[in-house]
């Protein structure tokens, strides 16, 4: 937040007009369903969280910021088929995201039987994936048992200063963002709203995404997680080899927490507090254990040197806004810049559109949350994604890719 105190989008500029920016969370409540109980509880999350009250608003010098509304009302669509949660997931996201109308969060809901199903759909713009699954939570204890949500005030990453020390781009890092930025200032233009919008909507329609789940519980969690232990490997560890064997690459990108490393980051505060980064081991077998070994190694090395671990936040906030805005849509074919297309295809993978990612939620335990499972954003870049969460002893694994002809 700056002395206007206005929460300018600073990293968050990537996530502004690039398609299938959204994601989600299923989630089975464990109390019957009431619709003006459900609104009370949306409220309630409302007043704890300032970004579910606002929309994206631009100043005069072309900057984005989240402004608050007096009012803004969160759509709760109800349904009736649970089965059928992909269909209205995806009818949902086809229609695009307009951030400067619409409200970052839409809700469905399927009522039945002793409790109800709610699926929580927001645009990156609100929050990462961690942040999601502490509103399902918070929305589940006050439904449940009435408790409310604490306010917790936002702030974004501002700057390079925000990150730990020694977190800026490399040399050569450096002169490739600023060779592209003056790439981009000599083209003189920028893609509009109105023209990524339309895009959006376009891509979203030719490129459907399915999406498969994995439920691993019960004998077999408890064995995967006894033998991470005698191992000395974490899940996610376990996780990255994992994806490695059965997508059958040696690199993929995970994305990582790092509210304990961001300067004055409010605890429970949404926007975006994780970073990315590409995990390459060279597989000489298909044996899960000892791979896991080699990727904790270098997810560990990469976590303890904030250069590496940074590195793509610190791209974002060298780099012009306005060409963020231009990178996925010059690589994918709706605008014509040179200094996009090499951003968007070179820098960010938009133009072999190959790569493997996986996001780990981590485990809760809840009296509220029956189960639920984590619906990954389905970035242009990857040709998978993986979205893991575990609740109550039941890891889901929710796999989304292109559909290919």
């Amino acid at each position: 937040m700056d002395g206007s105190g206005r929460n300018y989008i600073r990293s968050e500029r990537a996530h502004y007009m690039c398609p299938n920016m959204h994601f989600g969370i299923l989630a089975r409540i464990l109390s019957p369903y009431d619709a003006e109980k459900l609104r009370g509880s949306v409220r309630a999350l409302q007043q704890a969280h300032p970004f579910l009250r606002s929309l994206i608003a631009q100043d005069d010098g072309g900057a984005l910021y989240y402004q608050a509304q007096e009012s803004l009302e969160i759509p709760v669509l109800e349904k009736t088929d649970v089965s059928a949660w992909q269909r209205d997931y995806d009818a949902l996201a086809s229609r695009g995201w307009d951030v400067s109308r619409e409200s970052l969060l839409r809700l469905l809901v399927y009522p039945g039987g002793d409790g109800f199903d709610v699926l929580f759909t927001v645009h990156h713009l609100l929050c990462d994936g961690r942040g999601l699954l502490q509103l399902v939570r918070e929305f589940a204890e006050h439904y449940v048992k009435g408790v409310a949500p604490a306010f917790v005030g936002e702030r974004l990453i501002a700057s390079l200063d925000d990150l730990p020390k020694k977190a800026d781009l490399p040399l050569i890092s450096k002169i490739v963002v600023s060779d592209a930025n003056r790439r981009w200032d000599r083209e003189r233009h920028r893609v509009s709203y109105e023209e990524y919008l339309a895009f959006e909507k376009r891509f979203l329609r030719e490129n459907p995404i399915k999406r498969e789940i994995k439920t691993i519980g019960g004998d077999e969690l408890g064995e995967i997680l006894s033998r991470c232990r005698r191992e000395g490997v974490s899940v996610n560890d376990w996780l990255i080899a994992k994806m490695m064997v059965e997508e059958n690459t040696e690199k993929l990108v995970i994305a990582a927490d790092i509210r304990r490393r961001v300067k004055g980051w409010p605890q429970g505060a949404m926007g975006n507090c994780s970073t990315a980064f590409s995990v390459s081991v060279r597989r000489k077998n298909d044996d899960l254990f000892p791979l896991a070994k080699i990727a904790a190694m270098q997810v560990s090395s990469i976590r303890r040197e904030p250069q590496r671990e940074m590195l793509v936040l610190a791209c974002y906030l060298r780099m012009r806004p306005e060409l963020l805005d231009a990178a996925a849509i010059s690589a994918l074919g709706g605008f014509d810049s040179a200094a996009g297309r090499f951003v968007g295809g070179r820098m960010f993978g938009y133009a072999e559109r190959g790569g493997c990612c996986v996001t780990n939620l981590g485990k809760i335990e809840s009296d509220c949350v029956a189960e639920a499972v984590f619906i990954p954003p389905a970035s242009p870049a990857n040709r998978i994604t993986w979205g893991v969460l575990t609740v109550n002893g039941c890891m889901r694994i929710c796999a989304a890719a292109p559909e290919r002809d």
